[in-house]
């Protein structure tokens, strides 16, 4: 075999071997959702951590953000088609402004309800901890979020 014939099927077996990896790395890791979604509760369980909650209050919490993740994933699956809707409204000849005020009405809505559940996730959070308890989670957020427009 020729030196350029062993260079290409190297080259091509490094980017078979690279696309592979990727494809298992993307499969076990659930996609870019899946990520934040882990990273989240992540960042609860840390939070909480430091405030020694009991496994009831745990428990609660835990269920609270399982339903703000279920009105997110739910405005996600409807991602694409607002999408589709908002290129045939900008492909529309004329535009319509009616059905663009309405699609923006209605998007306003998903927004309103994902900010209700997360609200609601915190609201419930609140009332389960005590104020000691609220204080250290809070100090940990103040520490370890500070980049994260706390300034």
């Amino acid at each position: 075999m020729k030196r350029r014939t062993k260079i290409g099927l190297l080259v091509t077996l490094g980017v078979v071997i690279l696309a592979g990896a990727t494809g298992l790395a993307a499969a076990h890791w659930g996609g870019r959702e899946a990520v934040m979604k882990r990273f989240v509760t992540s960042a609860i369980d840390d939070a909480l951590a430091t405030a020694a909650p009991t496994p009831e209050q745990r428990a609660a919490i835990n269920a609270a953000r399982d339903r703000a993740f279920a009105i997110v994933e739910e405005a996600r699956k409807n991602r694409h088609g607002r999408m589709e809707e908002a290129l045939a409204l900008f492909e529309a000849e004329p535009a319509d402004p009616a059905r663009i005020q309405a699609f923006r009405e209605r998007a306003e809505a998903d927004h309103q309800r994902v900010r209700e559940a997360i609200s609601q996730a915190i609201m419930e959070a609140h009332d389960v901890l005590t104020p000691p308890q609220r204080k250290a989670v809070a100090d940990y957020v103040r520490a370890n979020f500070r980049h994260h427009a706390m300034r």
